[in-house]
């Protein structure tokens, strides 16, 4: 398994940001979490048995999606895959 701790900057909160993460996950073997932070960023974790597959997730929300427009910064880091996960959801 391969997990990804991103933080998004730009636009991304009242935009339909963590809606719109959770409906392109549906289109990927990964599962994950999605949340605002206080300081206006969006952070997802998302883990993935094919590090491809989760690059393509990724991928998908960065470049391809309507939420690229919005991203204006991206952080991305490799942890640990958590062992609690199941399915996508999004935190309040």
């Amino acid at each position: 398994m391969t997990a990804r701790l991103v933080h998004y900057e730009g636009r991304v909160q009242g935009v339909g940001f963590r809606y719109t993460v959770k409906n392109i996950a549906r289109g990927f073997d990964v599962t994950g979490t999605v949340r605002n932070l206080p300081d206006g960023r969006v952070e997802l974790l998302a883990m993935a048995a094919e590090p491809d597959e989760l690059g393509a997730f990724l991928e998908e929300i960065a470049v391809n999606s309507p939420l690229a427009h919005h991203i204006k910064h991206v952080e991305s880091q490799t942890v640990p895959p958590p062992t609690d996960l199941r399915g996508f959801v999004i935190i309040s």
